[in-house]
């Protein structure tokens, strides 16, 4: 079997990421919409980079991840108390929040990581806390990637997975 030509590995990559997340996007992957709760810690999954080529090549095509807080009741605030961008190997790169935060009905916020930060790496992932007064709408909480190289750029998101529900 042959060597696939560089542009053709580009189109089989962003046809395999759009499979991806078009396949996923009907299986209730998603995490906690539509859900009423008072509070939850959510996981969201971050990439700071993907391979466009062998992994062995160094192929490296650098990212960069907007977190994106939607508050989805149209009547209540609900406050984010913990946003934390963590590594690969689990360890602590960045508390964004000196102090909670809290999104009117129907706000939404985002925190940013830069392209030329790559200390994440492929496992990167957020920890994001949330509560409320009361039983509210869950919140809508996604990454979204997006990166250029050359003439080739690519975008997709990630939703939140609930870890816990708060009492």
């Amino acid at each position: 079997m042959g060597k696939i030509p560089r542009k053709r590995q580009h189109l089989l990559l962003t046809a395999l990421l759009f499979v991806l997340i078009m396949g996923t996007a009907g299986l209730g992957l998603a995490g906690s919409e539509g859900v009423s709760a008072r509070g939850q810690l959510l996981y969201v999954p971050v990439y700071s980079h993907i391979y466009g080529g062998d992994k062995a090549e160094g192929n490296e095509f650098y990212l960069t991840a907007i977190l994106s807080l939607r508050n989805t009741d149209q009547s209540h605030p609900i406050t984010f108390s913990q946003v934390d961008y963590y590594d690969a190997d689990g360890k602590l790169v960045r508390k964004y929040l000196d102090k909670p935060v809290t999104l009117g009905p129907f706000s939404s916020s985002e925190y940013i990581v830069k392209e030329s930060d790559t200390r994440g790496g492929l496992g990167a992932k957020f920890l994001v806390r949330w509560q409320a007064d009361k039983m509210v709408n869950a919140p809508l909480v996604e990454t979204v990637m997006i990166g250029t190289k050359m003439q080739q750029g690519i975008s997709f998101t990630s939703r939140a997975i609930v870890l816990q529900e708060s009492p």
